[in-house]
């Protein structure tokens, strides 16, 4: 995973050249937009257990065949495991949010997730229902105007969404 600024430099390095002025001028635009993408990841982990235990209820009310006898939600310990599995991608999400960067969502989250899920036979659809919720959740709580550094968040929250739906689109 490299910030913003090291790919910048790794790339200008790698072509034997100068950081561009459109190069600089994009990583102002990300140092003037800092402020607002911390608002966003610090209001998201505040709010990531009742985000994640929303998720999950409002998941296994549509899907209640998630959490009955047989079920793969079913018994206290892989009730546990997939809401361990929806913070896990949560945080990884914030990750992504706060470094602008989804590299640290794909390689140490996402990347043979899918494949996990197959072999243990999870539904994958139902993970990703159970993301989408987050998603929702987390938009609203970022969209949330009071005390949050003001400008316009609509770039920063389509990339939020962004990121949601990488996850998703991963183990769906």
């Amino acid at each position: 995973m490299l910030d913003a600024y090291t790919r910048v430099v790794s790339q200008a390095d790698a072509r034997g050249e100068f950081v561009s002025n459109s190069q600089i001028d994009a990583l102002s635009a990300v140092v003037k937009d800092g402020m607002k993408r911390t608002d966003v990841v610090n209001r998201i982990t505040s709010s990531s257990s009742a985000i994640v235990a929303n998720a999950a209820r409002e998941l296994f009310a549509e899907q209640p065949q998630l959490i009955a006898p047989g079920g793969n939600a079913y018994t206290n310990r892989r009730m546990a495991a997939c809401l361990r599995d929806m913070e896990i991608v949560l945080r990884y999400v914030t990750y992504a949010i706060f470094t602008g960067d989804a590299s640290v969502l794909d390689d140490r989250c996402l990347n043979g997730l899918r494949e996990t899920y197959l072999a243990l036979g999870v539904p994958g659809g139902s993970v990703a229902a159970g993301v989408a919720k987050m998603k929702d959740a987390a938009i609203a709580i970022a969209n949330d105007r009071a005390g949050i550094t003001q400008g316009d968040c609509s770039a920063l929250i389509a990339e939020v969404a962004s990121y949601f739906d990488r996850a998703a689109s991963a183990v769906g």
